[in-house]
């Protein structure tokens, strides 16, 4: 297979999700050859390209995520950046908060902020939904997690970590009020950890700052204070981050009206609701990697050392897993048992042997409750712009989906 014409950089920052999966169509098959930033790469697709690309012997995330992404969306010395025994040892400090006590806990303190969001809303007056539940979200994560933060505080800290998402994959302002954002955010987190470390500070036990604190690594010596911040961020930033899927669910339901009633129930129908969102909507594109050694993918030679690159938004939108792709049908994930290499939203496989996000538990528990909750208030939805343009990562309702609440049922 030849490479696909010249570098294709551009062609990905103007044409975003659409990209590797119409060079994949360009080509008739699931594998591509392109280059990407000057480097060789091959775009991947389906269940088993996802077990080939997260077995550790194919594919390693060491040097292959962008300098400007972590510097704005995960940080640099993040364990998205470690391979083998020592991403297993760090990724061990987030698992141990995925429990399913500390699950119910995380929803239930943000389901408490949601309300204190709500009650605010005047009947009448339009509210941003993306803004709203980014607000809410904060506020809730910031008591679950132990991080001392005023209420007058949580707008900016919301502001700071909706900006780290929104300019990680794009030049301009965006990116630079990322970085900012970033810089600020650890500055301020570190004096925490160290805090905490020195005694000064009483992090509630069993809390992200309190476990993050006292992580040691497999040499037995504590993260050092900037690692420290960045997994903390790690922690707090992706549960922010789910005020995209939020907005999403408003738009879901404006279009298709049809599921606010079996939504309001709750129970197997909202984590199924959840779940379509995740599938239909667009969040991560791909995900990237570096050959491990010279290898054979479909006959295709990989040399070592180039970017494999795995198509998340193709992969979710594959008419041979999902029927009818693009209708939004939360049905088709009632009753269903879901592969580790299916879904991919968040990445595939075991989360506790590879790369799969650690919090993605949490994501489907948060959806299934907010948009409960949502399908129970009584709100019009004034003209505005909704479009969802693929071209801009991560995308989102132009409008961040305004509504006008009336009054709660």
């Amino acid at each position: 297979m030849r490479d696909r014409l010249g570098d294709q950089s551009l062609q990905l920052l103007l044409e975003g999700y659409a990209w590797l999966p119409g060079l994949r169509r360009s080509t008739g098959s699931d594998v591509v050859r392109t280059r990407v930033m000057g480097q060789p790469a091959l775009g991947l697709c389906g269940p088993e390209a996802a077990q080939f690309f997260y077995d550790e012997k194919h594919v390693q995330r060491h040097g292959a995520i962008p300098g400007p992404v972590l510097s704005t969306l995960f940080g640099h010395g993040a364990v998205h950046t470690l391979d083998g025994d020592t991403h297993r040892q760090r990724k061990s400090l987030f698992l141990s908060l995925v429990t399913r006590e500390s699950i119910a806990s995380l929803v239930a303190c943000v389901a408490a902020a949601w309300e204190d969001t709500v009650v605010g809303w005047r009947a009448g007056r339009e509210v941003v939904l993306f803004d709203e539940a980014s607000r809410a979200l904060t506020a809730g994560v910031r008591r679950w997690a132990g991080v001392p933060v005023e209420t007058h505080e949580v707008a900016d800290l919301a502001a700071d970590l909706v900006a780290m998402v929104d300019g990680f994959a794009t030049a301009g302002p965006r990116h630079w009020r990322a970085r900012k954002a970033r810089n600020r955010r650890e500055a301020w987190l570190a004096s925490l950890v160290q805090q905490v470390r020195d005694n000064e500070l009483d992090a509630p036990p069993g809390s992200a700052l309190e476990v993050v604190a006292g992580h040691r690594e497999a040499d037995g010596e504590l993260l050092d204070p900037h690692t420290a911040t960045v997994e903390l961020l790690n922690v707090i930033r992706p549960t922010v981050a789910v005020c995209w899927f939020v907005a999403y669910a408003g738009h879901a339901l404006h279009r298709w009206p049809q599921h606010r009633e079996p939504l309001r129930a709750g129970g197997d129908f909202a984590v199924a609701f959840a779940h379509e969102l995740r599938r239909f909507y667009p969040f991560a594109p791909f995900l990237g990697g570096r050959a491990a050694q010279d290898l054979t993918w479909q006959g295709e030679h990989v040399p070592e050392g180039s970017l494999v690159l795995l198509d998340l938004y193709g992969q979710n939108h594959d008419s041979r897993l999902w029927t009818n792709p693009y209708r939004f049908d939360p049905q088709r994930f009632v009753g269903r048992e879901i592969g580790d290499w299916e879904l991919v939203p968040q990445g595939a496989g075991d989360p506790h042997t590879g790369h799969r996000c650690p919090g993605e538990p949490f994501t489907v528990a948060l959806l299934a409750e907010l948009c409960t909750r949502l399908a129970c208030l009584d709100y019009d939805v004034p003209e505005q712009d909704l479009t969802i343009s693929l071209s801009r990562i991560p995308a989102r309702p132009r409008s961040g989906f305004v509504l006008s609440p009336a009054h709660r049922r």
